[in-house]
């Protein structure tokens, strides 16, 4: 049996670049790769290498200073070649040089079900596989003397340009099998897991031990938090986990290999990439190794994907957890009047008099990073209600945010929602206000005051 959630709320915009189902079956190993502290929020880091050490795909780079048993590890094996370091000396970056052998010790574990929780945890923190297991409310790393009420997983990416799961996970079946097995170990509750309206062909339609959930709708439907409220809503006191599925496939396939492996397969989109396909990456990878594939000219390179994603220089690196890499054209050419020019090049995403977008729901459009606008006063437009598909007051809650009333937050329902929960909203924000930003203070806020 299988759940069903339909959603009516929400916008699909449909950009062009979006990529082939082509799969690159050689994996981009880049000649250098970083772990960056500040893909894990709120995480504090203590180094635990110096500049010139030898390690092994698995060793311990740094740890969290809250809790030394959350350790971040090399996804290869080589020599730190520097510590990036920025104001007050915080660490931006730890550089480590490949030596593409991708040495480790091997480790022999029992079958799954003879591994009890206790145990599996130990193995998931030494690993240095914790930290891809997060946690609802607050959307950080999961806390390992926690005890979730349920698990989710969303294998059903709607945002623009998506990462296809269905195609490029298609060979790691068996390992998100395993992932589930270990995860379930955790939880008294329902692990549910969550694939586009098409159930019967899915390739995840035989997965044992989840509550499979078919999900319809336009974006955000494919969102874990839009699932987890109409599924299992998070109460004050309960926690949820959440895990991406290449995450869980990650975690698989290292209890049943004892090897660690963190190559993921990401989706190379966008208008400005020449032939966007899917190929093979290593989490952290330098981005010089997928330059050729990009246009020439001024363009915004994204790690992630084009609403959550971080913007990286042509020679920065890609983030921890990155299942996109997406190029777009840089947004310097500005229009006169901006929005108010009736044109039909441009895509509006709520219907408006001088627009002609909603006559053409089928046509892509190649949109670039210009906002047509500054950041203004907020008014009430009732925009947001019409695409934020949650039982929750989206303007009054960020209000709340805004004047950091952690009391109303609590009764406006903050601890259901995270930053990519208003990606939507920020990207049809008449008043241009940075949305995710402001949810992901007023959440930080509220962790320290109600930890």
């Amino acid at each position: 049996m299988f759940g069903e959630v339909r959603i009516k709320k929400g916008l699909n915009i449909k950009i062009q670049g979006a990529s082939e189902k082509v799969y690159d079956s050689n994996c981009y190993e880049s000649n250098k790769i970083a772990l960056k502290p500040t893909d894990f929020h709120s995480v504090i880091p203590k180094l635990l290498v110096e500049v010139g050490d030898s390690v092994e795909v698995g060793s311990p780079i740094f740890c969290s200073k809250a809790d030394s048993r959350i350790v971040f590890v090399s996804t290869v094996s080589g020599k730190v070649s520097s510590i990036v370091r920025g104001e007050k000396r915080k660490i931006l970056e730890v550089i480590i040089e490949s030596d593409h052998k991708r040495t480790q010790s091997k480790r022999d574990f029992d079958p799954i079900s003879d591994i009890s929780s206790e145990k599996a945890k130990e193995i998931l923190l030494s690993s240095g596989l914790w930290p891809y297991i997060m946690q609802r409310p607050f959307d950080v790393i999961a806390d390992p003397d926690s005890s979730p009420k349920s698990i989710f997983v969303s294998a059903l990416d709607t945002c623009p340009l998506p990462n296809n799961y269905e195609f490029s996970l298609i060979k790691d079946v068996d390992n998100i099998q395993a992932g589930i097995n270990v995860l379930k170990k955790f939880t008294d509750g329902n692990f549910y897991f969550s694939v586009d309206s098409d159930i019967i062909n899915s390739i995840f339609s035989k997965l044992s031990g989840v509550k499979l959930t078919k999900v319809s709708g336009p974006h955000p439907s494919g969102d874990v938090g839009v699932q987890i409220h109409h599924i299992d809503p998070i109460n004050k006191g309960e926690q949820v986990w959440v895990v991406n599925p290449q995450d869980l496939a990650i975690i698989g396939r290292f209890f049943l290999t004892g090897e660690l492996s963190f190559e993921r397969v990401v989706s190379i989109c966008g208008t400005e990439v020449i032939n966007p396909k899917y190929t093979k990456v290593i989490s952290g990878s330098n981005l010089e190794s997928f330059l050729p594939m990009f246009k020439e000219g001024n363009n915004r390179i994204i790690s992630g994907n084009i609403f959550t994603g971080n913007t990286i220089k042509r020679d920065g690196f890609l983030s921890h957890y990155s299942n996109h890499i997406t190029v777009i054209p840089e947004g310097d050419n500005y229009d006169f009047l901006g929005w108010l020019l009736p044109s039909s090049k441009k895509f509006f995403p709520l219907i408006r008099a001088n627009n002609f977008s909603w006559l053409f729901p089928n046509k892509k459009y190649k949109l670039d990073t210009n906002t047509n606008g500054e950041e203004r006063a907020l008014v009430v437009t009732g925009d947001y209600e019409k695409v934020f598909p949650m039982d929750i007051y989206p303007l009054q809650l960020l209000k709340a945010f805004m004047t950091e009333d952690v009391e109303l937050l609590e009764e406006l329902g903050a601890y259901e929602v995270s930053p990519e929960d208003f990606a939507l909203i920020e990207f049809i924000c008449p008043s241009k206000i940075n949305s995710q930003q402001i949810v992901r203070e007023g959440l930080d806020l509220m962790k320290k005051e109600l930890g």
